[in-house]
């Protein structure tokens, strides 16, 4: 099970998705517009890991980031080879952040910064965020409507728009996402039945 519970003051800057090579490599998927800032050697995340991993509770620090193929791959401390990568495959990365600081990254935000905020489709509000839960494939939106919680997919697609001064979140879900589709009216026959059908004898008995 993962442990979706994020610390006040982080920030997730990136994911490990796989290993890379025989030396302890990862690819990684970035969650930041400055890689450069928050990805140099020495830098120390924090890392979301299901609770059965030796990893739980830890942090990880940076020894160099390079790029294969404009993919980023990253090398830690204390991750030297193959098999020891391929135990941390699908960790999350936070950083400790002063909640002083502003981020001029785009899409970046604390969870406590989204956790209450109204969400509005179609100009109407249909609930508030009641949490964010960070899962391997996709962040999700857990939004508390009148019928009960909504799982949104927190992507740029379906979350167009976050704005925390106005405490907005726009959304434009796909039909059926929010609410059980209609049923497809069942097709009108293309005659009647047999039994149905009168004829009349031109000819006489």
């Amino acid at each position: 099970m993962n442990d979706s519970t994020t610390p006040r003051g982080q920030l997730r800057v990136g994911r490990l998705t796989k290993a890379h090579g025989l030396k302890g490599a990862i690819k990684l998927e970035l969650f930041t517009d400055d890689p450069g800032r928050r990805f140099v050697p020495g830098a120390v995340f924090t890392l979301q890991v299901p609770t059965g991993s030796p990893w739980h509770g830890k942090k990880i620090e940076l020894v160099e980031l390079r790029w294969y193929n404009q993919h980023a791959v990253g090398f830690f401390k204390n991750v030297p080879d193959r098999e020891a990568a391929e135990a941390l495959a699908k960790a999350i990365l936070w950083i400790d952040q002063d909640d002083a600081e502003q981020s001029d990254e785009e899409d970046a935000w604390y969870d406590h910064q989204l956790i209450g905020l109204a969400v509005v489709r179609d100009g109407v509000q249909i609930g508030t965020i009641a949490r964010l839960e960070h899962l391997p494939a996709q962040d999700l939106l857990i939004v508390k409507t009148p019928t009960g919680d909504v799982m949104i997919p927190f992507v740029k697609a379906i979350v167009p728009s976050v704005d925390v001064t106005r405490g907005i979140v726009t959304i434009t879900p796909p039909p059926g996402l929010l609410e059980e589709l209609p049923e497809e009216p069942d097709e009108e026959p293309d005659e009647e039945p047999a039994a149905d059908i009168t004829t009349t004898d031109t000819d006489g008995a």
